[in-house]
């Protein structure tokens, strides 16, 4: 949380405890915490043992969980599908655990959702280390020595990162290709100035939440043989295709990567749900054929000022708009949309339709 975020709170009538030294990765003072009305506690056993509501950026560990109160509310990156200990932990604990990966993509919620803001941000990442990896600049330039010509992106996926991914690189001047299992998207990948890519996989549809359904083997194998050719073309290829809460689809093959060119760069975005590289390693940069594979997790933490101002609205705007000022606590009615979609755990059980 940035000391904006707690002065809003403070605001709207709801008291902020702040641990010591929380911003300081962000160079955020207790200072300004204090100045925006919030209170700051040096102890984090003190904050979980007596707070109605503990707002945090990663799941907690295990041991943290018993020192909330039964009833309390949780609100956090969960990781739901992948933590079945600590979501059965959160129940047995009576924690109102609300997922962040869970909110709603609808129009109402879209101030409160934080994968989109994050991947927005990674996509943009993505581009740049690529740029500052690959040997050659992105935009043409005509020089006293000739025209040089720009580089070629093609970025696979055209979801949140992707379309920042392509915008990024548009902006720095290169020729920029993607590609996208929904034909939906062409007219936004072509309106930020980009060639869309076709692959006649027949009728696909989206899903309610905005993400891709699942390709079949037939389809995959498809798209594969067109991608092949588009990343022999290529020097960057960047990778943003994840099925949520299921490991993310391999479309980048060993033997497609032996076709690129050496020097290339690949970044693979999903590396932290499987990866859509084969090869590609987490946190690590992978060299096979000449070709730099690029697999770092947390894309957006390497602009963590940013990260945590866009986090921290999203927060802010959620429990902001399900407080209830006569009671002075959160309302987390199972009966609104948003709610249903998001509380993980509630009444010492898991309530998550979804997930369950």
């Amino acid at each position: 949380m940035v000391p904006d975020t707690a002065r809003k709170l403070s605001e709207a009538g709801i008291s902020v405890r702040v641990e010591s030294g929380l911003g300081n990765t962000c160079n955020f003072e207790d200072s300004e915490y204090l100045d925006a009305g919030a209170e700051i506690i040096g102890s984090r056993e003190e904050l979980l043992k007596t707070a109605d509501t503990v707002v945090r950026l990663n799941k907690p560990p295990l041991d943290e969980i018993g020192l909330q109160r039964p009833g309390t509310v949780l609100i956090s990156h969960l990781e739901p599908f992948s933590d079945e200990t600590l979501v059965k932990r959160l129940a047995e604990s009576d924690i109102r655990a609300v997922s962040m990966e869970l909110i709603p993509r609808t129009t109402r919620a879209q101030k409160m959702d934080a994968l989109s803001s994050q991947a927005s941000l990674g996509g943009y990442v993505a581009v740049i280390i690529a740029a500052e990896r690959l040997d050659a600049i992105f935009p043409m330039m005509t020089t006293p020595s000739g025209t040089i010509q720009p580089a070629r992106v093609f970025i696979i996926g055209a979801g949140v990162a992707g379309l920042q991914a392509i915008a990024t690189a548009k902006r720095l001047g290169a020729r920029v290709d993607a590609f996208d299992t929904r034909p939906v998207v062409e007219e936004q990948v072509r309106s930020l100035g980009a060639r869309f890519v076709k692959v006649d996989l027949g009728e696909r549809e989206e899903r309610k939440d905005g993400y891709a359904t699942e390709l079949t083997k037939e389809q995959l194998e498809k798209q594969r043989q067109v991608m092949e050719n588009q990343c022999a073309l290529s020097d960057v290829v960047i990778t943003t295709a994840q099925v949520f809460g299921k490991k993310a689809p391999l479309i980048i093959t060993d033997s497609m990567i032996g076709k690129m060119k050496p020097g290339a760069v690949i970044v693979d975005m999903a590396v932290e749900t499987g990866g859509n590289v084969e090869g590609s390693e987490l946190n690590r940069e992978v060299v096979r054929n000449g070709v730099s594979i690029l697999g770092y997790a947390n894309l957006s933490g390497r602009v963590p000022v940013t990260a945590s101002g866009m986090y921290s609205n999203n927060i802010g705007n959620f429990l902001i708009e399900f407080w209830d000022k006569e009671n002075g606590l959160l309302n987390l009615d199972p009966e609104d949309d948003i709610i249903s979609g998001c509380l993980v755990t509630a009444d010492g059980k898991i309530v998550n339709e979804r997930l369950l």
